[in-house]
């Protein structure tokens, strides 16, 4: 079963509403200052404002092909993705070998990385999904960035 296949019946069958949800909540994107300078471990060096940046031009490319998925485990914690994070994934890119993506396995939800017949994690305390192993696999798209909060 080759789930690149499923990925433009998914998508037209479950984004009615993303252009609304976007257009509705896009205006809410703050400018913050993004700094010249890169931050050391060491002694302090004066840091100038070098443009302003919003975490949309940093991390959205395809706004209306574009949401965000919070992760719930640790399969990916070796690719930096960790419990609670969240993902920026987005569904207009063609899925690649070796990109991390998000994927419907059965009726569940996965970010794994795609591999040739199977959906790989990146925690060796867990196990590979193969494609042959399952009902049904979509790959919904593909894993941009991630965020997570600190405090």
């Amino acid at each position: 079963m080759n789930p690149l296949n499923f990925i433009s019946s998914y998508n037209r069958k479950h984004t009615n509403n993303v252009e609304d949800i976007y257009t509705r909540t896009s205006n809410k994107s703050a400018y913050i200052p993004l700094y010249n300078q890169v931050a050391s471990a060491g002694v302090a060096k004066p840091m100038h404002i070098e443009a302003r940046l919003s975490a949309d031009d940093m991390l959205v490319k395809n706004p209306m092909a574009t949401y965000f998925v919070r992760v719930k485990c640790d399969s990916m914690l070796n690719a930096g993705i960790t419990d609670g994070d969240v993902v920026v994934v987005d569904r207009s890119l063609e899925p690649s070998i070796g990109n991390i993506v998000l994927a419907e396995v059965d009726g569940e939800f996965t970010v794994k990385y795609l591999g040739k017949e199977e959906l790989l994690p990146a925690n060796t305390k867990c196990k590979a999904i193969n494609f042959a192993d399952a009902e049904r696999i979509a790959i919904i798209g593909v894993v941009t960035g991630s965020m997570r909060r600190f405090v």
